[in-house]
């Protein structure tokens, strides 16, 4: 037996309009927001590659200079420069959300987004002017 709908005039058809599979680059928020979930998987290849170099710095100076080797491949450098990239992409993004997750009241007046904001970015950037620091023999 057949379970097809008939649409009569009492059960008309659903108007559903077809969506593109493009439809994430019709607004710069859609991008931004499919670039942000995209940045998830250079976030997981990050914790990847350390855990590698634990693990090679774990094994000995052999196996230390074999990781060396491994990562100065091209194709590796290009694949850390752009996962770089969405690491910062993703960090930035989630700074900027923090103000709309936190909502800070001072004398019964929401803080400023900015005041929420400008904490984190300079918490990042003591710690990447130390990190530059400590890796340039400071």
């Amino acid at each position: 037996m057949s379970t097809v709908t008939r649409h009569t005039e009492h059960h008309p058809r659903w108007l559903r309009r077809r969506v593109s599979t493009y439809w994430w680059l019709e607004r710069r928020a859609y991008l931004v927001f499919i670039l942000r979930e995209l940045s998830s998987v250079f976030v997981a290849w990050f914790v990847i590659f350390f855990l590698l170099l634990v693990h090679a710095v774990a094994r000995g100076a052999a196996e230390y200079q074999q990781f060396l080797a491994w990562s100065a491949h091209p194709l590796l450098i290009f694949l850390n420069v752009v996962s770089l990239l969405f690491v910062v992409f993703h960090a930035i993004t989630w700074i900027n959300l923090a103000p709309q997750a936190m909502v800070v009241r001072l004398r019964g007046r929401r803080v400023p987004a900015l005041w929420i904001a400008a904490p984190n970015y300079l918490a990042w950037l003591a710690v990447t002017v130390l990190a530059v620091w400590l890796l340039a023999g400071g």
